[in-house]
């Protein structure tokens, strides 16, 4: 998990979204739903470390870029994939349907026994 910025923001977000999916997780520190999401992202990345990279964007300290990427409501999650924004939820989702996001984005997928 990489914190972002303004000032990294091309570089680890846009950049290396040409190497490998990136998911954006914007969010705040007073933000309940945020905190209950962060977990989920995390045991994710954990366990698809080498499918995509999780960004987390504090609105609270980068208001241009919650500006710029059109934030209204936080948990906010964007997908990031050769350099543009190609899929988003908003909200606190069950793992399963994180992993259904990711699936459909062609990050992960599923190997039914």
């Amino acid at each position: 998990m990489v914190e972002v910025n303004g000032e990294n923001f091309q570089k680890e977000v846009l950049e290396k979204s040409k190497e490998k999916p990136v998911l954006v997780d914007f969010w705040a520190e007073w933000c309940a739903p945020c905190i209950m999401l962060s977990p989920t992202l995390e045991k994710l990345e954990k366990k698809y470390k080498e499918k995509f990279i999780l960004a987390k964007v504090n609105v609270d300290e980068n208001q241009a870029l919650a500006s710029q990427y059109r934030i209204m409501s936080i948990p906010n999650v964007k997908l990031f994939k050769e350099g543009e924004m190609v899929d988003e939820f908003v909200g606190v989702l069950p793992e399963k349907e994180i992993v259904n996001f990711l699936e459909r984005n062609g990050c992960v997928s599923i190997v039914l026994p």
